[in-house]
């Protein structure tokens, strides 16, 4: 039997008694507050000036000042308030967890074909901190092409190649995806690091991550291994959805559940 799940978000409120789906309004306009945000990392809690998000509990942020950078959570949300703007830095960025779309079993990922349900630019903002637009990127790898089906001419040392595959084994690839040829992968490490690679009639080339290894390193080879399982799967359940839209995205299920359900107070999920 096939599973499918659909996340919606929608602006009118709907209960339908034969496929259970309920569906509220959500407020999006920017409400001025001051909020509290904590951060896991530093186990400090600061309050922090808003005037460009609507924030309720529990959102994702990133703020200016020396904590720029690091992933924190709204704990507590004021907006009566009298205060010096001088005194307080403000929330930049807020992580966009409204998923909406279709979304099939895949093992122990969820897969979607729709290019606009989970985007690599919206999953990015779940685990780090959004990229200043004025700083420089510049991307470099060493043209090594490789066939999925045969990772011997991966260029990859053993030892790494263990590790790796520790890593996919744990499901540390947390969300992998492919548009056209341009693949895009974030793996759970010491932090969330980024992996970038192109695929092509099942050959792999420009793989790169930024962990800065000056190899080929576990996180490049832990998502070789989930793509491979990803397209094998695809391949099996779904082929005509992967053929019609030229593009996929899978998304861990306590990622997903973690991000785009818990502590949401609207929305609504659909099983068929």
């Amino acid at each position: 039997m096939k599973f499918k799940i659909g996340f919606t978000a929608d602006s009118e409120y709907e209960n339908n008694a034969d496929n259970h789906i309920v569906t509220v309004s959500q407020n999006e306009t920017p409400m001025k507050s001051v909020v509290q945000v904590h951060f896991p990392a530093r186990h400090m809690t600061l309050a922090y000036f808003n005037d460009a998000f609507d924030l309720h509990l529990g959102d994702i942020v990133y703020v200016d000042g020396k904590l720029e950078g690091l992933q924190g959570y709204v704990v507590d949300v004021a907006y009566t308030f009298k205060i010096k703007i001088s005194d307080y830095k403000k929330v930049i960025a807020k992580a966009d967890t409204n998923v909406k779309g279709k979304f099939h079993m895949l093992g122990s990922h969820f897969v979607t074909f729709d290019r606009t349900a989970l985007p690599f630019q919206k999953v990015i903002t779940w685990f780090n901190a959004p990229i200043n637009s004025e700083d420089e990127h510049i991307i470099s790898n060493d043209n090594t092409v490789f066939p999925l089906d045969n990772l011997s001419d991966m260029n990859v040392r053993q030892d790494v190649a263990v590790r790796g595959e520790n890593y996919y084994l744990e499901n540390k690839v947390v969300y992998i995806c492919i548009d056209g040829t341009h693949g895009n992968a974030i793996v759970r490490g010491s932090k969330y690091y980024e992996v970038e690679f192109n695929y092509s009639n099942g050959e792999v080339s420009n793989l790169v991550c930024n962990c800065f290894c000056s190899y080929t390193c576990k996180h490049e080879f832990a998502v070789i291994l989930q793509l491979r399982e990803a397209l094998q799967n695809i391949e099996k359940y779904y082929t005509p959805q992967y053929e019609q839209s030229n593009y996929f995205a899978v998304i861990s299920k306590p990622i997903l559940f973690s991000f785009a359900i818990e502590g949401k107070d609207s929305g609504s999920i659909t099983l068929e």
